[in-house]
């Protein structure tokens, strides 16, 4: 699992940002009209493919589906409703979000091919119902998770890496401190460097 995991909320973050060095993507595209949605993920799958980073769709599995792409993240309420067999038979691997120990049970029982934990740190980029999960609580869900790799999210910045790593976290999601960055292409670079020491 990559250590740093860029989360950009539209295709053109992707181009921008990937050819820094970035393998490990999400594309988060929020309130946009299918076909706009539909129009993102095909071009940021191969927008990845040419740039050999993985891209991971988040939230629209059945877009992923029928486009071919090879990764989704899930919510807990897109779990409801996504045919995770499907995907599967796909050959589509899949990670999860979890904010308390019932979503992990419940998440590792789907056998995920990561979990993700958060917020860790206190976040500015959405309304949180949980808060701040503290790195005590990502060394319990690495227990608790076992082999399957844990990523971490939320108020993440270079500095707390360290810390985020040495409590058990395998790979760390990034999402505001990239995009109100004044240079997100620099500060991108910054963040590959500091996830290889």
């Amino acid at each position: 699992m990559e250590r740093f995991y860029l989360i950009a909320g539209h295709v053109a973050q992707v181009e921008l940002l990937v050819p820094q060095g970035v393998k490990l993507v999400q594309l988060r595209i929020k309130d946009q009209p299918k076909a706009e949605v539909t129009r993102q993920i095909a071009r940021a799958r191969d927008f990845c493919a040419v740039h050999g980073a993985q891209l991971v769709v988040n939230d629209y599995w059945q877009a992923a589906l029928d486009l071919r792409c090879s990764f989704v993240h899930l919510g807990q309420e897109d779990m409801e409703t996504a045919d995770l067999a499907a995907l599967r038979r796909a050959g589509i691997r899949y990670g999860l979000s979890t904010h308390n120990e019932i979503e992990l049970d419940r998440a590792l029982s789907h056998d995920p091919t990561y979990v993700a934990l958060g917020p860790v740190y206190p976040t500015l980029l959405k309304k949180m119902k949980w808060g701040p999960q503290g790195l005590d609580r990502v060394t319990r869900w690495k227990a608790m998770a076992g082999a399957t790799p844990l990523v971490a999210i939320g108020g993440m910045t270079p500095e707390r890496l360290p810390g985020v790593f040495a409590a058990g976290a395998d790979s760390v999601a990034v999402v505001t401190d990239i995009q109100t960055a004044n240079d997100p292409e620099a500060r991108t670079r910054e963040w590959i460097r500091a996830c290889a020491i």
